[in-house]
């Protein structure tokens, strides 16, 4: 037997209509986009292709460089992944904040160099691979490369999220070590822009690590990923709730690996797995929100569903 889709793919995007939807709820302070914005299969839905045109084709390096101003024209906010693999120079802050209008609203990954405790062991670290990071949770080092050149735009900045990878035995054997240091750095750090700490350590969301965050006014990231807790029972932990803001990132589906939704969905057209329950958890949490009077910042990743612009649409629709 046939099952009838939760979003029926064959509907046109209505862009105008999302955007007056997103923009009513960000009027009440609960922003929703998109994890990163540069991609092609969002065509003729998010993005315009003849706006892209040169010399008869569609070009690549004009998209990416210049569709985030055509983004804003739908999304009020946007993740920008790019940030956790490097620090940023001053010169690409500006053509970035340039790139776009000044209603658009960012939230930005902090380099991996200051959350990696242990560099993986990947080719893309090359002889850094396994070996541990000196400069992990370095206050000073991330004030001046990575705060620091975002003073100038900090109002259009809405939270700054700290991903930390899952820790194995050998680099922390407990929660409580882990919070030790975090503690300690979070308390460290200039408070002129938002925090949120995003873990990958199930085994540590408790009492004391949300205490941490609370005591620092830094919000915990309900996280949608392979190998964490259901955003629905994140969401209904005790004192999760730790800031003045919350944040949310529907990732991926519990139980499956990045690569396989890479494999599985690209090139993000369409949602090719409903996920009814992380949709309603994703309701919840607006709602939790709203009755709470809390600024929430709401990304929908590609790989959750298949395609983020036509979650959110289904969100915004319900």
């Amino acid at each position: 037997m046939s099952t009838t889709p939760l979003f029926d793919q064959r509907q046109p995007f209505d862009r105008q209509r999302l955007a007056r939807a997103l923009s009513r709820l960000a009027e009440r302070q609960i922003w929703i986009g998109t994890s990163s914005w540069k991609y092609e299969g969002w065509m003729g839905q998010v993005y315009s292709r003849e706006r892209y045109q040169t010399r008869g084709g569609f070009s690549k390096k004009r998209f990416e460089a210049e569709c985030l101003a055509e983004y804003a024209r739908t999304f009020p906010i946007v993740c920008g992944d790019f940030s956790f693999y490097q620090f940023p120079s001053e010169q690409y802050w500006r053509r970035l904040f340039l790139s776009a209008p000044e209603t658009l609203r960012f939230a930005f990954k902090v380099p991996e160099q200051i959350t990696a405790k242990v560099f993986p062991s990947h080719a893309r670290y090359g002889t850094r691979g396994g070996l541990a990071n000196p400069s992990f949770l370095d206050a000073a080092l991330f004030e001046e490369l990575f705060l620091g050149p975002l003073v100038p735009y900090r109002e259009r900045i809405a939270t700054l999220i700290l991903e930390f990878g899952t820790f194995s035995r050998a680099a922390y054997p407990n929660a409580h070590d882990f919070l030790r240091d975090l503690d300690r750095f979070l308390a460290s750090i200039p408070r002129q822009f938002r925090y949120s700490v995003e873990i990958r350590n199930p085994e540590y969301l408790g009492g004391d690590y949300f205490a941490c965050l609370r005591g620092q006014g830094v919000a915990h990231v309900f996280n949608a990923w392979s190998r964490m807790p259901e955003l629905e029972a994140q969401i209904k932990l005790a004192d999760a709730f730790t800031a003045e803001h919350t944040v949310c990132r529907a990732l991926l589906r519990r139980g499956r690996s990045y690569e396989n939704a890479v494999k599985l969905f690209s090139p993000y057209e369409e949602i090719k797995d409903p996920n009814p329950a992380g949709r309603q958890a994703l309701r919840d949490l607006i709602e939790h929100s709203l009755n709470d009077r809390r600024a929430a910042f709401i990304f929908v990743n590609n790989r959750f569903e298949g395609s983020a612009p036509r979650t959110i649409e289904a969100l915004a629709e319900d």
